[in-house]
């Protein structure tokens, strides 16, 4: 069966193999141990990479022309959906971290841009790539969650000059470039590249001084909820027939695997490659509860975008990174 991550119709062969370089990042690599018996990891499910200042990006390498450039990111992800198989998730206690206002509210926006979600860029065996990604509440108040695949090549690599550019619409940064300090991604994605754990998080550092709960606000995110919620999803999609200027936005109730390759769980949306790691928002709208994250698709089931189940592992990250 083949299968592609979200339907972007083409990828370069040896796309992957091309990425199969983890070896010297990998040096850097730091297994957290924030895990607790209240969420039910250990220690080990938890990867993190702290960004040398080297490879953090800034306003000079992220112009406009290499933002509309970016090959977007679902590319990575194709050979860990065609090898997936199923995985216990383990689930502990629901846990709820309530979403955080700006200090001040910014000035009304277009229609299209969310403040709080924006999209991800990020340099992998040295190509240029592009996701969407999502600020969220967090201890440290700069922390961004995007796709797995979107932070580590999983397994392998973390990524270098990462950067969220919050309310992207048409090549405009009206929040600036954030860039990132440190990047987490579940062990079972660092190491094993298993597309149920596709999730990861970011530290940014603020170009202003300011955080940027702060600066754009911050969405409250969820764990260990109950399966077939309704989710709002949003992204950045840029392959045919979007162009990945915009924000779209997909609605429905959520379905299991139908092959049982993954723990993950799709619902009804046609966003494209690009929209990798955009938030899915329990219910309707931008205000709920992130949930879940656009992870990937089936070829062969047309119209429906899956995201990981956010379980005791995925919230251990999240504890990590947002601490």
């Amino acid at each position: 069966m083949k299968v592609t991550k979200l339907r972007s119709g083409t990828f370069r062969s040896g796309a992957l193999a091309a990425l199969a370089v983890g070896a010297l990042c990998l040096t850097g690599v730091v297994s957290v141990g924030a895990a607790s018996a209240a969420t039910g990891a250990d220690s080990s499910d938890v990867t993190s990479w702290i960004v040398p200042q080297t490879q953090q990006a800034g306003a000079p390498y992220w112009t406009s022309e290499r933002m509309m450039n970016a090959t977007p990111g679902d590319v990575l992800v194709q050979d860990n959906v065609a090898s997936a198989h199923p995985s216990d998730v383990r689930v502990g206690p629901k846990k709820s971290v309530g979403k955080q206002k700006p200090a001040a509210q910014p000035m009304a926006a277009q229609v299209t841009p969310i403040d709080n979600i924006g999209k991800v860029f990020f340099t992998l065996g040295g190509s240029d790539y592009v996701c969407s990604g999502n600020a969220i509440a967090s201890g440290n108040q700069n922390t961004v969650v995007t796709a797995g695949h979107c932070v580590n090549s999983g397994p392998g690599a973390f990524a270098s000059k990462f950067t969220f550019v919050p309310a992207y619409e048409n090549g405009s940064a009206p929040f600036g470039q954030w860039s990132a300090t440190e990047l987490y991604a579940p062990t079972q994605w660092a190491s094993g590249g298993d597309i149920t754990y596709d999730t990861g998080f970011a530290v940014v550092a603020s170009p202003n001084g300011t955080s940027l709960s702060d600066t754009v606000g911050a969405s409250g995110v969820s764990f260990n909820n109950s399966r077939g919620l309704t989710y709002s999803a949003y992204g950045y999609p840029a392959a045919a027939p979007f162009t990945g200027q915009t924000l779209q936005s997909c609605y429905g109730s959520a379905t299991d695997d139908p092959y049982a390759q993954s723990e993950s769980q799709g619902i009804p949306c046609d966003m494209t490659g690009g929209s990798s790691g955009g938030p899915w928002f329990i219910g309707s709208g931008a205000n709920g509860y992130q949930n879940s994250v656009n992870s990937f698709g089936y070829n062969n089931i047309a119209n429906t975008m899956f995201g990981p189940y956010w379980g005791a592992v995925i919230a251990s990250t999240y504890d990590a990174a947002s601490a």
